[in-house]
C-alpha cells in the first residue's frame, strides 16, 4: 500500500489519496447540488409540479446506477481507477456543456439528460474510487474515512439546497447548468494529484491475498463475463454479503417509495411552499453533520453491521412519523433525527463492502450490490407518481418504515460475524470470517 501513515488520527489527513480524494467531492458536491435543486425547482415550474415529471428526475438520476453499475465495477477492477475517475468528471463536464447549449436554444427537456450522463459516468468512477480506498487505507482507517465523508456529504445538506435555490433564483437554469459543469471540471483536475494505482490486472492480485475468499481466485485474463459472473459468486458465497444484498433491497424499497415526496409533505401536510423543502434538507444535513462527527469518533468501537442495522431501524420510525407529522415543528424534530443516524447506514454499507472483499474484486462487489438498492430504490420512484394517485402519504411512508424494519431484523443474523482480517486474528478465536 502507498501512502501509509500513523495510527493517530492525524495520519488519515496527511494521506496523499484522502486529502485528493476529499477535495474533488467538494466540487463535486457543489455540482450536484446546484444541479439537483436547480433541476428539481425548474422542472416544478415548467409542469406547475407534475408527480410524474419530478419522479422522472428521480428515474434519470438512479436508473443509470441499476444499468451500468454491473458493467462499471468490472471495468473498474479492470482498468487503472486514477485514469477512470478523471476522465469520468471530465466526461460529465463536458455532457453538461453540451446540455447548456441546447437548453440556450430551447429545448427545456434536456435538463433531464445532464443529470443522466453524470449518473452513467458515476458508475464507473465510484467503484474506482472504493477500490482505491481499499489499498490506499488501512482497514482500521476506512470506517473513519467514511464518517469524514459522510460529515462532508452533511454539510453540502446543509448549505447545498440554498446554494441550489439561490443560484436558480438569481441566475437561472442555464447559470446553474454552467456552474455543475465547472465544477465536475474542477474535480477532474483536483484528481490529477491522485498516487498512480495499478489496474486489477497489472496489480496481479488473485481474490483472496490477505484475505479469506468465498468465491476464488479470479484469473487474470478472464473475459469480460467470465469476471462479472466471479463478483456474483464472490456475494453469493459470503454469507454476510449475501444479507447486505437483501439489507440493500429492503431498503431501496423504503427510500424509493418516498423519495419523490418530500415535495408533497411540504405543500399537502404541512401547507408550505415547495421552497421550503430546502429548510427540511438543511436541518436533516445539519443533523447529519452532527452523527457524521460522532460516528467518526466511535467508528473503531462499533461493528459496521451493528452500525446499519441502528441506522435501518431509526429510519423506519421517523419515516413513519414524518409520513404522519402535520405540524412543521415536529417534521423538523424527526428530519434531525433522521438526519442524526443516518451517517451510520451510509459508513455501515460502504465499510461491509470494502472490509468484506479483497481489492482485486471489491469494484464487482460494489457492482453487485449496488443495482439491489438502486433496482428496487428506481422501480418504486417510477411507480411514485402513481403511488401518489392511489394511496395516501401516509399509507406510503408506513410502507417505507415497514421496509427499513424487515431490513433491521434481517441484519440481526450477521451480529456476530467479524470481517476477515479480525476473525484471522489469533484474539478472535471462533469468529466466523463470512
Amino acid at each position: 500500500m502507498s501512502d501509509m501513515t500513523g495510527a493517530r488520527p492525524a495520519g488519515l489527513f496527511g494521506n496523499r489519496f484522502f486529502q485528493t480524494v476529499l477535495m474533488s467531492n467538494i466540487m463535486l458536491q457543489i455540482g450536484i447540488w446546484v444541479r439537483n435543486f436547480a433541476i428539481l425547482l425548474y422542472v416544478a415550474d415548467m409542469t406547475d409540479s407534475d408527480p410524474y415529471a419530478i419522479a422522472f428526475i428521480y428515474v434519470a438520476e438512479f436508473l443509470p446506477i441499476f444499468l451500468f453499475s454491473f458493467i462499471g465495477g468490472t471495468f473498474a477492477d479492470r482498468w487503472r481507477p486514477k485514469r477512470t475517475m478523471i476522465w469520468s468528471d471530465f466526461l460529465s463536464a463536458l455532457s453538461v456543456f453540451a446540455v447548456m447549449a441546447t437548453m440556450v436554444m430551447g429545448v427545456w427537456q434536456m435538463v433531464f439528460f445532464a443529470t443522466l450522463v453524470s449518473s452513467i459516468l458515476s458508475q464507473f468512477s465510484q467503484p474506482s474510487a472504493m477500490r482505491m480506498f481499499k489499498i490506499h487505507l488501512r482497514p482500521d482507517q476506512l470506517q473513519q474515512a467514511m464518517a469524514f465523508f459522510q460529515s462532508m456529504v452533511a454539510i453540502f445538506m446543509v448549505g447545498g439546497p440554498s446554494l441550489g435555490t439561490f443560484m436558480y433564483d438569481r441566475y437561472g437554469i442555464e447559470i446553474s447548468i454552467a456552474v455543475t459543469g465547472v465544477a465536475f471540471l474542477l474535480s477532474a483536475l483536483v484528481l490529477l494529484r491522485l498516487p498512480e494505482t495499478p489496474s486489477g490486472r497489472e496489480a496481479g492480485n488473485p481474490a483472496g491475498a490477505g484475505a479469506v475468499d468465498p468465491a476464488g481466485a479470479p484469473p487474470q485474463q478472464a473475459s469480460f463475463r467470465r469476471e462479472l459472473a466471479e463478483g456474483f459468486q464472490y456475494v453469493w458465497r459470503s454469507p454476510v454479503l449475501r444479507v447486505l444484498g437483501l439489507t440493500f433491497a429492503l431498503a431501496g424499497i423504503g427510500v424509493g417509495m418516498v423519495q419523490p415526496l418530500g415535495i408533497f409533505v411540504v405543500t399537502e401536510k404541512l401547507g408550505q411552499e415547495k421552497e421550503f423543502l430546502q429548510y427540511l434538507l438543511m436541518v436533516n444535513g445539519a443533523a447529519m453533520l452532527l452523527g457524521g462527527g460522532l460516528i467518526a469518533a466511535l467508528a473503531r468501537r462499533v461493528l459496521p453491521q451493528k452500525l446499519l442495522a441502528f441506522g435501518m431501524f431509526a429510519g423506519a420510525v421517523t419515516t413513519l412519523g414524518i409520513g404522519l407529522s402535520e405540524h412543521v415543528w415536529l417534521t423538523l424534530v424527526l428530519q434531525f433525527i433522521a438526519g442524526l443516524t443516518f451517517p451510520s447506514i451510509h459508513i455501515g454499507i460502504s465499510t461491509m463492502i470494502l472490509r468484506w472483499s479483497d481489492a482485486s474484486i471489491v469494484g464487482r462487489v460494489n457492482g453487485v450490490l449496488n443495482p439491489m438498492f438502486m433496482g428496487m430504490m428506481v422501480v418504486m420512484i417510477a411507480c411514485g407518481g402513481s403511488l401518489k394517485a392511489w394511496f395516501p402519504l401516509e399509507a406510503l411512508y408506513a410502507a417505507s418504515a415497514l421496509a427499513m424494519t424487515v431490513g433491521t431484523a434481517a441484519l440481526a443474523t450477521i451480529f456476530r460475524h467479524r470481517p476477515p482480517e479480525e476473525a484471522a486474528a489469533p484474539a478472535v478465536s471462533g469468529a466466523p470470517s463470512h
